[in-house]
C-alpha cells in the first residue's frame, strides 16, 4: 500500500506546484503527533487541489480539518462500536475495485436500520477511513455506488444528516471522491435532490451521475467503470454476491488492527495512501 500521490492536473502550472506545497507547509506551521502524520505531501497537494492551488484557502480548509479530526478522532473509531449500523448492509466496502483500481463503497439508503444520526455518521466516517486505508498503490480516490431500491421520502435521511454528510466529505476528505453513482433513483428523489444539491460544491456536483438501467448512456458509464462479472446484479452486473454481515465484520476487525498500526504514535513516517503512516509491510488485497 505504500505509494505516492501526484494529485490533480489543473489549477496551477506543474512547475509551480512543489513551491505551493512548501508554502502551505510553512503556512500551517509546526505540527506534531497525528496532525503531523496526516499532513503528508500528498495530503497538502489534495487540499491545494481542492482550493485551486490557493495557499490561503487551502490553509484555512486544512486547519479546519485538523481541528475536526482532533475532536472527532475518526482514526479511533472501531468496527464493534458501530457494527449495529452495518447489520443490514446499508453501507459497506465492496469486495472488488472498479476498473481504475478505486475502492468501491456500496450504499443502500432504504436499508436504514437505526435512529441515531450521530452513530450513522460515525459509521459512514469509519467506512470512508477504511476505504482510504484499503486503496491500492497509485490510487487515491473511491467510488460511491448508491442503490435506490426501496427508497422513498419516508425512509430518507433527514436533511440535516445529508448536509452534515456532504460537509464532512467535501471539507475533510477533499479529492477523495472520484464518482458517486446514483443508481435508478425514483422520480420522488428529485424533490430531495433539489435540496441536497445546494450543499455540494461544483467539483463534487460534477462527480454525481444518475444511472438508469435501460439508458444507453448509463450502460456506457457502468461498463467504463466496472467489471460486470464482479458487479452485483442489482447494479446491472452479473455477480450474485451479497453482503454478509458476519464475514464483513471479520474483515473490519482485521482492518482495525491495520488502522491501529497505521496511527501508532511511535511509528516512522512513510507515504501510505496520501497520508503519513507507519508499517511499510501493510498491504492491500487487490481484490478487496
Amino acid at each position: 500500500m505504500m505509494r505516492r500521490w501526484y494529485g490533480g492536473k489543473h489549477g496551477q502550472d506543474h512547475d509551480e506546484k512543489p513551491s505551493k506545497i512548501n508554502e502551505l507547509r510553512a503556512a500551517i506551521g509546526p505540527l506534531s503527533g497525528r496532525a503531523l502524520q496526516f499532513c503528508s505531501e500528498a495530503c497538502l497537494r489534495r487540499y491545494l487541489e481542492a482550493r485551486n492551488w490557493n495557499v490561503l484557502k487551502a490553509k484555512k480548509m486544512l486547519e479546519e480539518t485538523l481541528r475536526w479530526r482532533a475532536e472527532y478522532k475518526p482514526e479511533e473509531i472501531r468496527w464493534d462500536e458501530i457494527a449495529v449500523e452495518g447489520e443490514t448492509g446499508k453501507v459497506y466496502r465492496a469486495d472488488f475495485l472498479d476498473k481504475h483500481g478505486r475502492t468501491v463503497v456500496v450504499m443502500t439508503p432504504a436499508k436504514q436500520n437505526t435512529t441515531s444520526q450521530d452513530n450513522q455518521l460515525r459509521h459512514l466516517v469509519y467506512l470512508i477511513e477504511n476505504a482510504i486505508v484499503n486503496l491500492p498503490p497509485d490510487q487515491e480516490q473511491m467510488v460511491w455506488l448508491i442503490d435506490f431500491t426501496g427508497w422513498s421520502l419516508s425512509n430518507s435521511v433527514p436533511i440535516r444528516t445529508a448536509r452534515e454528510t456532504t460537509n464532512i466529505l467535501q471539507n475533510h476528505y477533499p479529492e477523495r471522491l472520484a464518482l458517486a453513482i446514483l443508481y435508478n433513483p425514483p422520480r420522488v428523489f428529485e424533490a430531495f435532490w433539489k435540496i441536497v444539491k445546494y450543499f455540494l460544491d461544483p467539483k463534487t456536483f460534477e462527480k454525481v451521475k444518475f444511472i438508469y438501467p435501460k439508458n444507453d448512456e448509463s450502460a456506457r458509464i457502468m461498463q467504463q467503470n466496472f467489471d460486470l462479472d464482479k458487479l452485483q446484479k442489482i447494479f446491472g452486473g452479473n455477480s450474485n454476491s451479497q453482503y454478509d454481515h458476519e464475514e464483513f465484520s471479520k474483515l473490519m476487525r482485521q482492518d482495525d488492527i491495520k488502522t491501529a498500526q497505521y496511527w501508532m504514535p511511535d511509528s516512522k513516517p512513510n507515504e501510505l495512501n496520501g497520508n503519513q503512516a507507519s508499517q511499510p509491510d501493510i498491504t492491500a488485497d487487490a481484490n478487496a
